[in-house]
């Protein structure tokens, strides 16, 4: 057995806010629901993007009908967002309009792009072309 796919992905952030902002108003991310002081949730695709506040992940939850284990991390993650060719310089252009820095943004030595930049808590976020895993 394998797993099929990833259905959900988690960052901590450090400001619920900024990161609704961000990931809502600049990379048009979907939402889906919030709880004040503890989570925000998007939409990409058909893959859910958890924004954690750490502190309140390491809580036990008291709701005994979801009895989801604590978790949560500290320092900053890495979410790469797949894109197309051109799709990359469009991304590049809306972000840096956004005042966000592009940290990076290079050609890979097996083929394809990827640019890399920063949400509001210092998690590294990318675009980047299937290609530069070997899919198609």
């Amino acid at each position: 057995m394998q797993p099929k796919a990833v259905l959900e992905t988690a960052l901590y952030v450090d400001d619920l806010d900024r990161a609704e902002d961000f990931y809502g108003r600049v990379l048009g991310l979907e939402f889906i629901s919030r709880m004040a002081g503890r989570h925000v949730f998007f939409r990409c695709g058909q893959v859910i993007v958890l924004l954690f506040n750490a502190e309140a992940t390491r809580i036990a939850s008291a709701n005994t009908a979801l009895p989801v284990p604590v978790h949560g991390a500290s320092g900053a993650g890495h979410l790469c967002f797949r894109a197309e060719g051109p799709e990359i310089d469009l991304w590049k252009q809306k972000l840096e309009t956004a005042g966000v820095q592009i940290e990076a943004d290079f050609e890979w030595p097996n083929g394809g792009r990827s640019i890399y930049f920063r949400d509001p808590s210092g998690n590294s976020l990318q675009f980047g072309e299937q290609k530069i895993w070997g899919l198609s």
